[in-house]
């Protein structure tokens, strides 16, 4: 029985399910916060695979940036894996292809940036076969502004609300908090970014340095989200929700190491947007 449900966690962790649940969750919540509900619309689906592929096209060629690790933990998993996330690959980007097309065109344009950035981020296609998260202190500033293009920008594009001191706020939240949650991945991939010789904030100024800057970025992320109880009209009990899923996440974010199971990282720190997500419905009047 414990097998079974080992192997349930990691289909849903590796094949990047989770992480494509988390960015339509994330996207669910600011439609909440900007519209009052969730509206159905095509670019739920387009976000979702859109993830969906590209984490899976990041584990793969990640395996090569990882040879050496490869006999043990996520890494091991992620190569048992490896022709069912290249299966999930190809069929995510037709769906996504599909669904693209069903976007209004100026939300495709709007798309054309994040999509570039992202897949520099995971195709090696700078000199020495280097990827943009391969650049020195890169990686988390590309997660947070990409994520929060995809999350909050584009479905207040959507809605015509990209103008709004309020979608502004929730572009600092957002931007803070996935930055805040990246920062422990950093600290767990210290030895594997010292192989490829890319330097991080853990690498450059400690763990301890790190963890102190995660927090504080979770504590603007607060002071942003509870700017919007004026501008955009949350309630009371929806920033509750946020302080709980904020209190979690930095709990996670003291208790990060770099000898941790996988699961703590990319099971419950990812898991902390669906958390927040799953929690502000529920406590929505």
């Amino acid at each position: 029985m414990r097998n079974w449900l080992i192997k349930i966690i990691d289909l849903i962790l590796y094949s990047n399910l989770w992480i494509a649940l988390a960015a339509l969750a994330m996207t669910l919540q600011t439609q909440l916060f900007l519209l009052g509900k969730a509206q159905y619309s095509p670019y739920w689906i387009f976000v979702f695979s859109g993830s969906l592929f590209l984490y899976a096209l990041h584990r793969i060629v990640g395996l090569e940036k990882a040879k050496p690790f490869q006999e043990a933990g996520r890494y091991q998993v992620i190569a048992t894996f490896k022709h069912h996330i290249k299966l999930y690959a190809a069929l995510s980007i037709l769906v996504s292809a599909y669904f693209f097309f069903l976007l209004p065109f100026h939300l495709q344009l709007s798309l054309f940036l994040p999509a570039l950035l992202s897949l520099a981020y995971v195709i090696p296609v700078l000199k020495g076969k280097k990827r943009l998260r391969d650049i020195h202190f890169v990686k988390v500033f590309l997660i947070a502004i990409v994520w929060t293009w995809l999350t909050v920008i584009l479905p207040a594009l959507e809605l015509g609300l990209e103008q709004q001191l309020c979608t502004l706020l929730m572009c600092l939240e957002r931007v803070c908090f996935v930055f805040a949650i990246t920062i422990p991945f950093d600290i767990r991939d210290l030895e594997i970014d010292q192989f490829n010789k890319v330097k991080t904030i853990p690498s450059r100024y400690g763990i301890k340095k790190s963890k102190a800057i995660a927090l504080f970025l979770l504590a603007m992320a607060l002071c942003f989200a509870y700017l919007n109880l004026y501008t955009l009209g949350i309630s009371a009990s929806q920033f509750l929700a946020y302080l709980l899923s904020s209190s979690i996440a930095a709990f996670l974010i003291v208790k990060s190491t770099g000898d941790r199971h996988d699961y703590f990282y990319t099971g419950l720190l990812d898991g902390t947007m669906i958390l927040q997500a799953v929690l502000v419905f529920l406590f929505t009047n």
